[in-house]
């Protein structure tokens, strides 16, 4: 991949923030979007990726049990030679890319290689995850001074550059970052330079992650409860009383949904609506997509149909796949809204509603219940003896197009404007996942993806791996397929959308503690 070549390259050092997605800066997310190679950490989370263009590079520079040194300069390497290429490169650091990581060295490469190049300061761990974990750093109170290290340092060490007969009195806070390692030391350190060994000291691990955990303590006590808790890295050291304010203003860990591991079955570029509420209830979410959304087989039936669209009444559409589908066939043929100017339309559910009104349309109906059957309701005597344009996949239920037919004697003329496929996917992690019972709820959005998922985990009974899940169903036909391949749901809205969906799974979880399961 390279950029012509009278274009200079250009290298970013961004900041990825501390592991919650949704704490990249504007900026950030903007390089993403408009990179050729992005070079990325290992404590990056993985749905940042998803800005970055597919006909981009994404290498991932995380791989350890490698020399450090020789990692790092295979990285400067990639950021070089990309640059000279004329790429725009991304370097994509956890945290802030100056703050206790290698960008200030990386930056000094690039300078002595005469690359150009540009900081993005992202949101450090050192200030997210405290936050996160319900502790200011400074506080009215308890605090008005901070000193932030590093707890890579070996405090037995002579040549240590940390003084800590200084840094255990220099502020009312401490904070130590990369610290399991060496915490005993530290904690001991501290004491015997005068720290007063009641004094309040968090751990916390993974911060901003959906298993961020915060083990509180005095340093006298902290060790010994982060070896029975099994703490593990990445993790930061907060000490000094500000820790005690966490009683009150801890926020991250009391979601609803925190410390439950939710699996989606979506069509990839449909989840993010569904992935974006879960985790804002505190869910980690575990992305498997069951269907991958393709053209028709043939456009033969759906081109005949938009060149005489001008004939039908109604033209009613079943997804938003179908309306997305519909128009962009529309527009290759030469034509647009105006084609629709006779019909009357009708949109089953909300969100196919709003992709209508995205391409600047208006559904005329839009049924109270999300199936063919209330379409059919909602229709009844407006459409007797006309003729109708169904737009949908080729899967799709045969109950709307028959009764049209039969109860209200119209002219309906089903086209397939796109089909759901099997993806080709790597089933194994899947499976460990559930036979560890490590999954606490999966959430189907259609009868396809109750039906892929058996298919690709190559079972007769979804409940031979799912015995352990909640089961979570956006409605009662997928419901019923659900029970047909041996599963019980026991969370189903009330109304057949997404964001009910997810309110359901909210409900069936907000009274009872994180680490336990509600009665079936």
């Amino acid at each position: 991949m390279t950029r012509p070549s009278n274009k200079a390259g250009k290298v970013y050092l961004v900041g990825a923030g501390p592991g919650d997605p949704d704490l990249i800066t504007l900026r950030g997310r903007e390089l993403l979007e408009s990179a050729d190679r992005v070079v990325y950490d290992a404590l990056v989370d993985p749905y940042l990726l998803e800005y970055v263009r597919p006909e981009a590079e994404k290498l991932f520079a995380g791989k350890r049990g490698v020399d450090p040194e020789a990692r790092q300069r295979a990285i400067d390497r990639l950021l070089v030679e990309g640059a000279r290429q004329g790429l725009v490169v991304v370097r994509l650091k956890g945290g802030d890319p100056f703050v206790f990581g290698r960008g200030g060295e990386e930056a000094e490469v690039l300078a002595r290689e005469g690359v150009e190049f540009e900081i993005v300061p992202g949101v450090s761990s050192m200030i997210a995850g405290p936050a996160y974990a319900g502790i200011p750093l400074t506080h009215r109170a308890h605090a008005s001074s901070v000193f932030i290290a590093t707890g890579h340092e070996d405090p037995e060490r002579p040549s240590g550059r940390l003084r800590w007969e200084v840094l255990a009195r220099s502020a009312d806070t401490l904070l130590f970052m990369m610290s399991i390692r060496n915490l005993g030391a530290i904690l001991s350190k501290l004491q015997e330079h005068g720290r007063d060994a009641s004094t309040p000291a968090a751990l916390i691990e993974r911060a901003t992650w959906p298993r961020q955990r915060t083990v509180v303590g005095t340093l006298s006590t902290l060790e010994e409860k982060a070896r029975l808790e099994r703490i593990s890295p990445p993790a930061l050291l907060v000490v000094g009383d500000v820790v005690s304010v966490r009683e009150s203003t801890a926020w991250f860990e009391r979601r609803p949904l925190f410390g439950r591991r939710v699996l989606i079955t979506r069509a990839r570029h449909q989840a993010a609506p569904l992935r974006r509420l879960l985790r804002e209830a505190g869910a980690e979410v575990v992305e498997f997509p069951t269907i991958e959304i393709h053209p028709p087989s043939s456009w033969g039936p759906a081109d005949k149909a938009i060149g005489e669209l001008e004939a039908y009444d109604w033209v009613l559409f079943t997804s938003a796949n179908g309306v997305d589908a519909f128009f962009d066939r529309l527009w290759k043929k030469g034509r647009d809204l105006r084609a629709l100017s006779q019909a009357r339309l009708g949109a089953i559910g909300p969100a196919t509603a709003r992709r209508l009104e995205e391409h600047g349309l208006r559904p005329d109906v839009i049924p109270g219940e999300f199936r063919a059957e209330g379409v059919l309701e909602a229709l009844h005597d407006q459409v007797r003896g006309a003729r109708i344009l169904l737009a949908r996949a080729r899967e799709a239920r045969e109950v709307l197009p028959r009764q049209l037919r039969e109860v209200e004697g119209a002219q309906v003329d089903v086209i397939e404007v796109y089909r759901s496929e099997l993806p080709q996917v790597d089933t194994s992690e899947l499976r460990r996942e559930l036979e560890q019972s490590r999954i606490d709820v999966v959430t189907f959005t259609s009868s396809s993806s109750v039906k892929n998922l058996a298919r690709l985990l190559n079972v007769k009974s979804l409940s031979e791996l799912l015995v352990a899940c909640e089961v979570g169903c956006i409605g009662p036909i997928t419901s019923d397929t659900a029970r047909a391949h041996g599963l019980s749901p026991s969370i189903e809205p009330e109304q057949y959308t997404i964001p009910a969906l997810a309110m359901a799974v909210i409900d069936r979880f907000k009274s009872s503690p994180s680490g336990t399961r509600p009665p079936r």
